[in-house]
């Protein structure tokens, strides 16, 4: 590795070092991070240079760039946001005509036994959480699916599994379509979207793929001990309200399912048709056209544009010329649901982005440190190429920024750490970045914390408990993630 000059740390690194410090502290005790992003912000303000005259000014603008920060982390975040809001908005008109169970029914035929019922859920579980986020993915999926599932003999642990581990572990880790979690991860890194996409990928099929081999051992396993038994007639069942829980946990009540529209069938047909033939599109043209490519933002656009024109297509199918009033309300569940996932994450966001010398120019002024980059310049010359230490403590803090329970909460962090420590080590930051993003959306995004939110709307919709699908993907995810891990050094040699 080539030797840098180590960069002088001023005031502030120090400062940036004892929050990030106080972030985890407050993780490890279940406790939220925004409070000590937000003092983070205003005491690197404090502390900026040059500074101003006099203590007064010099706290008016602490205070403005804490404001300047939240709106830097707000300004990268919104396609992200718009787009999920507006795909969920979609989701909410279909079912508003029966247009979604339709959708998925099909996929009934193919389930005949426990573990054909394991896989399809799983495989359309990971299909609609590609396309409409695993939350919402999991009431179209788990409310049709699943008592299908049982019914020929799959254990309701196994259906929660299945949605669990292809849902929040695989898709929401990947997030291969709608790019959300890696373009927190990204834009925290300093590197392209479309650059770390395909790793992501790669490590969250890595970990999925030995996770679930080793979950269906293990059910299989005790299937045939009769620690678990197929479910009896009389266990089978709808979950309606467990499904309104996962895309609405205020109010939670039951539901009589609207019956089937005039125009259910065509928009069952044409909606998965037309997002698969957008991402077949955007795959084709990456590999074989790349002068053409569909990337990043514009990537965002189309998707966005493309659920916007089906959300009033299917609005007008519903109601009529009533669409003009009732189509608010579904642009009001997506806006909400979108809000409240990326709410807590903004001011979080907004101190992480300080680490990059892009962003805290952006907010801070020209001239400002990147100040995680810069303690990860020096703390590269300890590091001295020991790209194991490198990969697995990036692994660790993964996991361990995931424990909150959110699991995007703590990708800035490792989107920071990535790209200043694989900067300092001069190693591929992509690499670093993706492994990150992988364990702690695995951990937090819905898998290993039973606090989760992915993981009570899976375990909910099953009819099962938390604490009990945790356990159960303990030792696989833990599994997978080393198995990641090892391909990471080996991809970094």
């Amino acid at each position: 590795m080539e030797q840098l000059e180590q960069v002088q740390l001023t005031a502030s690194h120090w400062v940036f070092l004892l929050v990030i410090l106080a972030i985890f502290v407050s993780i490890g005790f279940r406790k939220g991070v925004i409070v000590p992003s937000i003092v983070g912000i205003f005491l690197l303000g404090l502390l900026a240079e040059p500074q101003h005259e006099g203590p007064l000014n010099q706290v008016i603008f602490a205070v403005q760039v804490v404001f300047r920060a939240l709106l830097n982390a707000g300004t990268e975040l919104f396609d992200i946001m718009l787009v999920i809001a507006l795909m969920v908005a979609m989701l909410k008109s279909l079912q508003s005509q029966g247009a979604d169970r339709l959708m998925v029914a099909p996929m009934k035929k193919l389930m005949v036994g426990p573990w054909t019922a394991f896989f399809v859920l799983g495989v359309t579980m990971y299909v609609a959480a590609a396309f409409f986020w695993p939350t919402p993915a999991v009431a179209l999926v788990g409310t049709v699916l699943i008592p299908v599932a049982m019914q020929v003999g799959l254990p309701a642990i196994g259906a929660a599994m299945a949605v669990n581990l292809f849902g929040h572990g695989m898709a929401l880790s990947a997030d291969p379509i709608i790019q959300g979690a890696s373009r927190l991860t990204a834009s925290a890194a300093g590197i392209e979207t479309t650059t770390l996409v395909p790793y992501t990928l790669l490590f969250s099929v890595v970990v999925g793929v030995v996770a679930i081999t080793l979950a269906c051992l293990n059910l299989r396993r005790d299937m045939r001990s009769g620690v678990l038994e197929a479910p009896k007639g009389d266990e089978v069942f709808a979950p309606r309200s467990a499904g309104a829980a996962a895309v609405c946990t205020d109010t939670v009540k039951e539901e009589v399912e609207p019956e089937a529209g005039p125009y259910a069938r065509i928009f069952a047909v044409a909606v998965p048709v037309i997002l698969i033939g957008i991402a077949g599109l955007m795959i084709y043209r990456a590999l074989f056209l790349p002068d053409q490519a569909i990337r990043g933002g514009g990537a965002t656009a189309l998707l966005g544009g493309t659920a916007t024109v089906l959300l009033v297509l299917s609005s007008f199918a519903s109601h009529g010329h009533h669409a003009l009033d009732g189509i608010s309300s579904y642009t009001r569940e997506g806006f909400f649901f979108a809000i409240k996932i990326f709410a807590p994450i903004i001011p979080i966001a907004g101190f992480f982005f300080l680490g990059h010398p892009g962003h805290s120019a952006e907010v801070i002024g020209a001239g400002a440190a990147g100040f995680l980059f810069d303690i990860g310049h020096n703390i590269g010359h300890y590091i001295d190429g020991n790209i194991f230490l490198l990969t697995f403590g990036m692994a660790f803090i993964g996991l361990l920024s995931g424990m909150d329970g959110s699991g995007f909460s703590g990708l800035p962090l490792v989107g920071s750490l990535s790209g200043a420590l694989g900067t300092a080590a001069d190693v591929d930051i992509h690499v670093l970045a993706a492994l990150g993003q992988v364990a702690a959306i695995f951990a937090g995004g819905g898998t290993l914390a039973a606090w989760a939110f992915g993981v009570a709307a899976d375990a909910g919709i099953a009819g099962v408990s938390p604490a009990a699908l945790v356990r159960r993907n303990f030792v696989p995810v833990i599994s997978g993630i080393v198995v990641a891990s090892l391909l990471a050094v080996f991809l970094l040699m």
